[in-house]
Order: C-alpha cells, then sequence, then structure tokens
C-alpha cells in the first residue's frame, strides 16, 4: 500500500519547551490510523504541524510526494488535507449549510447559489445518514450534529486525508456507534484518515495501524495483528497501568445538601440529597438536562424554581459568588469557554476564584510567596506538564487545562465539588490521576458530584448513580450490584434509532 503521507524527523520548539522531537512516521493511503499518547504527548502539536497551523523548527513532511514546506492551511485544504478539531470550528450564529460551505460558497452569475448550498449539503449529510433542517443555524441542533456538520465540510472540499481529533468527545455512547459507523464507511470509499483519540475501545475497533507518541517522541507504530489495549497503554505511559478506577469507599457521613424541586429550562422539579465523603454520578444522554441543572446549583444560570439546604438551614444561591461562598464548586463541561481564561497563566486562572484567601492587607495586596507555594503545590499533586506556573495555559494541552480547572478548586478547599465530563480529551494515565484526586477528595469528608456521559467511568468512581431523562430524575442506583450499563440505559430511555430529526 502506498504511503500518502510521509513525516520526516520533524522537531518543534516553543520557549522553553520542545513540543515534537525528532519525529517520522508515514501514513498509508486508504487506512485509519490511529494517533495515541498522553496529554502532552505532541499530538495536537503533529496536527498543526500537518494543517500548516504552524511552521516546524526542522524535518520534512510530504503529502502525496510533494514537500508541503511552502504550502498554507489554505493550500493545504486546496489539495485535500482537512482537519476535525476537538474544539468545533462552526460559526454558531449561521445555517448549516453556511457553515458547510463557507469560504467555498458557490455563485451563479456573479450571485450566491444558495439554492445549490442547500441542496449539495442535505446531499452530503443524507450520505451521512443524517435528516435535519440545513436551514436551522448551528447553535439551533445538538452537539452530534454539529459534529457531521464538520464532516460534512470536509467532505465537499474534496478530502483526501481527514484527520480526526477526538470526534467522539462530546457524543453519547448511541451518537459514537453512529460516528464510528459513519467513519469506517468513509474509510471504505477510499479516504484515508487520521484518527486521535483517548478512547481506546474505539482505536481497537477502527484503527489499520496506531502511532505512538510520548513526550514529544515517536515510540512506535503497532500494526494491525498486534494492537492490544494493554500494548498501547504501556507505549503511552511507559509503564503497565493496573486497574484505574478506586476501590470503593463503602463511606457515607450526614447529609450536606438537599435540593428541594429545583427546575428552571429543561429541567423540571428535581430532588436528590448528597452526603459528605460520597461520590454521587449522574448519567443520562446528552440534553437530559444534567450540565443544566448543575449550572443551576453553581448560580451560573437562573433557578426558576425550588430550594437548597446546606444541612439543617436553606440558603439562596442566585450568583456563582454565593455559590462559592456556601462551598461549592463547579469543573464546568466546557472547559474552554467556562473554565480557564486561555490567554492568562497558570497562576492567573488559578488565583482568580481565590484572590481573598491570599490578601495581606485591607488594600488589597496579594501575598505572593504563599499563593505561589499553594498554587505549585497542588499542580505537583495533579502532575501538570507545565514549565513553569507563569505559562500561558492555551499552551497547555487539553488534559493538563483540565488539571489546571481542577486546581483551582484544590486551592479553594471547597465542600462540593462538582464535575462536569472532567476526563472528557484526557488521556488514560491522566484519567487515572484525575480518579484518585476524586477518591482522595471523597475519603476526607468533601462530597462530589460527577456528571459523565461515559458510563465505565460512572459506574467505576460512584457510590451512587441518579438518571436523568427529559430534565427529570428518571431512577437512582444504590446498589453497587445493579450498577451497569444497561440498567443506566434503560433509566435514561435510550429510544433513537439514528440521528434523525422529528
Amino acid at each position: 500500500m502506498e504511503e500518502i503521507l510521509k513525516i520526516e524527523d520533524i522537531t518543534k520548539d516553543y520557549i522553553g519547551v520542545r513540543a515534537l522531537d525528532n519525529v517520522s512516521f508515514n501514513v498509508k493511503k486508504g487506512e485509519i490510523h490511529a494517533l495515541c499518547g498522553e496529554n502532552g504527548a505532541g499530538k495536537s502539536t503533529l496536527i498543526k504541524a500537518i494543517s500548516g497551523a504552524i511552521k516546524l523548527t526542522s524535518g520534512k513532511i510530504t503529502f502525496e510526494g510533494k514537500d508541503l514546506d511552502d504550502k498554507s492551511p489554505k493550500d493545504r485544504i486546496g489539495i485535500g488535507i482537512s482537519v476535525i478539531y476537538q474544539e468545533l470550528n462552526l460559526f454558531p450564529n449561521l445555517t448549516i449549510y453556511e457553515n458547510v460551505y463557507f469560504g467555498i460558497e458557490p455563485k451563479k452569475n456573479g450571485i450566491l447559489d444558495r439554492p445549490k448550498m442547500i441542496r449539495d449539503t442535505e446531499e452530503v449529510l443524507k450520505n451521512l445518514g443524517v435528516k435535519v433542517d440545513v436551514r436551522k443555524k448551528v447553535r439551533e441542533v445538538p452537539i452530534a450534529y454539529q459534529q457531521m456538520v464538520e464532516i460534512a465540510k470536509s467532505l465537499v472540499k474534496n478530502v483526501k486525508l481527514l484527520i480526526m481529533d477526538e470526534p467522539s468527545s462530546s457524543l453519547t455512547e448511541h451518537e459514537v456507534r453512529i460516528m464510528l459507523n459513519i467513519t469506517k464507511e468513509l474509510n471504505r470509499n477510499g479516504l484515508t484518515i487520521i484518527y486521535i483519540s483517548h478512547k481506546l475501545d474505539e482505536v481497537l475497533e477502527i484503527a489499520d495501524r496506531v502511532t505512538i507518541l510520548r513526550d514529544g517522541k515517536y515510540i512506535k507504530t503497532i500494526e494491525n495483528e498486534e494492537i492490544t489495549k494493554d500494548e498501547i497503554i504501556t507505549s503511552m505511559v511507559g509503564r503497565k497501568l493496573s486497574n484505574i478506577y478506586p476501590d470503593k469507599r463503602n463511606q457515607k457521613g450526614e447529609k450536606l445538601f438537599s435540593f428541594e424541586n429545583i427546575s428552571g429550562g429543561i429541567v423540571k422539579n428535581v430532588s436528590f440529597d448528597v452526603y459528605k465523603g460520597e461520590v454521587l454520578g449522574f448519567g443520562g444522554l446528552v440534553g437530559a438536562g444534567r450540565t443544566e441543572l448543575m449550572k443551576m446549583i453553581f448560580g451560573a444560570d437562573k433557578m426558576e424554581k425550588g430550594q437548597i439546604r446546606l444541612k439543617n438551614d436553606y440558603i439562596k444561591i442566585k450568583s456563582i459568588s454565593q455559590a462559592v461562598s456556601k462551598g461549592i464548586g463547579l469543573v464546568p463541561e466546557n472547559r474552554a469557554s467556562e473554565g480557564i481564561i486561555l490567554n492568562k497563566s497558570i497562576y492567573f486562572n488559578n488565583l482568580l476564584p481565590n484572590l481573598k484567601d491570599y490578601e495581606s492587607n485591607k488594600l488589597g495586596f496579594i501575598e505572593r510567596k504563599s499563593s505561589k507555594a499553594d498554587i505549585e503545590r497542588v499542580n505537583k499533586s495533579l502532575n501538570t506538564k507545565m514549565v513553569d506556573m507563569h505559562q500561558n495555559v492555551s499552551t497547555l494541552s487539553g488534559g493538563n487545562q483540565q488539571k489546571v480547572v481542577l486546581a483551582k478548586w484544590l486551592l479553594n478547599n471547597c465542600e462540593m465539588l462538582i464535575l462536569d465530563e472532567p476526563t472528557r480529551g484526557i488521556d488514560v494515565g491522566a484519567k487515572k490521576e484525575i480518579y484518585a484526586v476524586i477518591d482522595e477528595l471523597a475519603r476526607s469528608g468533601k462530597a462530589i458530584i460527577v456528571v459523565s456521559s461515559e458510563m465505565p467511568e460512572l459506574i467505576g468512581i460512584s457510590d451512587r448513580i441518579i438518571v436523568m431523562s427529559e430534565g427529570e430524575i428518571s431512577g437512582e442506583i444504590k446498589d453497587l450490584n445493579e450498577m451497569n450499563e444497561e440498567n443506566i440505559m434503560k433509566l435514561a430511555s435510550l429510544g433513537e434509532g439514528a440521528i434523525n430529526e422529528n
């Protein structure tokens, strides 16, 4: 099988950091080539190098035998290289068809040919198994549809090499199945795919070969017949990992918070209790209302009805500052837009919600020595890969950005921590570290709420699981022996057979 892409001795240096270190491998035409590695291994930098988003320090990339060095990102799209990034690159206020044809709009007699754009977009999405009104704005459709819009954008540009960066990170189990089937069908039709994912079951299912990066270096390429989960993990982390989930705690302290008839938006009359020392999991499909509920509890969204009790006292939470003052912290689902300030340092992001703890006097001066020591200590405990605490957060990998979000709440020492999709887009080694932190917090008496669409994760770390459906609690699983994917899915009321809009 001939190669379509060749990576030769490429190196990329940033100030104080070597992101890629003499990496070489090839991608064969017509294969699905998986790329795996821990957060910070260099995967994102490699994608940017292939797409032309960054200039290499040294080395060479060739596509169909031609050197890409003098090709701009636009040139590379023109010759058939397309990337679907983990953070979707769509315009929410434009329609689906406008997004698909953005920058390559067809014209007829000098006028934008909207009928062709609509017709062709409908045809491409139909071939992907998606039935939706393409005149809708992107913000009006679920994330699963948006993922398909990204794929459609590539297909109308006659893509030859499609790079998919964590394509399933925001999808439900059902939607992941559809996405994988579409990916395999595209490949059967001749499309070469580079597939980046931390979800190793997906890699095992679809990959012809797997290339492993670690600390910016090429480790190995595993051929199809040799691909196993253990082999991938050992190559990624440089060691064998035991069971990634901590032992169950079998402990529950006193009742900390009671939420009574919470309503707002799609959330309707939700009531539950949270206890010290437990991990309470929230399961359900995308759109079930879990994230909306957590935002109301945290004061980020308006609660239209309901009451909150802290121990025996009723309290009001109408703002984030009120929630924080009552001991509640939130690691949000979308870390990039809601959890961190990307163009600021690790130190700034960690200090921001904890300023009052480090004010040295009434004038508001910050105790820099103690704040720096604490921030460094917390990030070290999370194994955050950084040059120093003054490093810009935007230069960190997604997993290390998530650790920065988590670090600010560890500094805050909150009584109840809500984690919404805490390991989305994070490698297996970092997942184990975060699970250990969650376990340690629970054992120390903190109350933990975890919202997760990954059912093995939900089952592995939760003491109880509440399942939501259409904005309401559809059931609760307390017995550890009853915690399985089948019971969760029954309560979540999975019924859609395809991604179709009614």
